[in-house]
């Protein structure tokens, strides 16, 4: 099995800053794409940033030029650098990994959330 963990969320003002971190561990064979979502209160989960095996990636359009997700091949680790924060960007904050175990079967995983609160 391949497990998530996820950090870095909190409560921070508008125009704030927050880095959030997601680990991916266990039979790791190869890693392809690996993203964040989000979801508020009422409101169903959706993408905030993707990005792919070849570091392509693409963003909601409510988080562009705020938000940087980046990717460390070596740790197994995806990060969301999370620039001028708004109330609005307030959620549960979803790390996502897809690729293949060593046993070769694909895996799709979701982590368990990590709170992201804007006060304004």
């Amino acid at each position: 099995q391949v497990q998530l963990v996820e950090s870095g969320g909190g409560l921070v003002q508008a125009g704030g800053s927050l880095r959030l971190s997601c680990v991916a561990s266990g039979s790791i064979f190869s890693i392809n794409d690996m993203g964040w979502y989000r979801q508020a209160p009422g409101k169903q989960r959706e993408l905030v940033a993707r990005i792919s095996s070849g570091d392509s990636t693409n963003y909601a359009d409510s988080v562009k030029g705020r938000f940087t997700i980046s990717r460390d091949n070596a740790k197994n680790t995806v990060y969301l650098q999370m620039n001028s924060l708004k109330p609005e960007d307030t959620g549960v904050y979803y790390c996502n990994v897809q690729g293949r175990q060593r046993s070769l079967f694909q895996f799709h995983t979701w982590g368990q959330g990590t709170q992201v609160t804007v006060s304004s």
